[in-house]
């Protein structure tokens, strides 16, 4: 199966959404992550801007970072959502449907129309 093509600032502007969703469901880390927004019909997002991102989420308090040994291959890092996190994810949210709203009907021109 192919996998669409996103342009970059669109994927740019719903990463943190996306990267917080997803970790708001359950402990995960960065590898599952980029899997899961893959598999999920965002594309592939590259190590070089998912850990970057994941770093950011932690200096700002919206997840938590544990690190694990691997029983048969390297450890990894684990990340957990915060209470903050969930707070910011759900303002992220109701803001996120009201702007793809505005901006799909502008962009295909049913905007002020009844």
């Amino acid at each position: 199966m192919e996998t669409q093509r996103w342009p970059a600032e669109w994927l740019r502007s719903a990463l943190v959404g996306a990267v917080l969703s997803l970790v708001s469901e359950g402990e995960t880390y960065g590898y599952l992550v980029a899997q899961r927004l893959a598999d999920g019909g965002m594309g592939v997002v590259k190590g070089g801007t998912l850990y970057p991102l994941l770093a950011r989420l932690e200096q700002d308090g919206d997840v938590v970072a544990t690190w694990r040994e691997g029983d048969s291959g390297p450890g990894r890092k684990y990340y957990s959502i915060t209470p903050a996190g969930r707070e910011r994810l759900e303002a992220y949210r109701a803001d996120w449907v009201a702007f793809t709203q505005v901006s799909t009907a502008i962009i295909t021109g049913t905007k002020g129309t009844s």
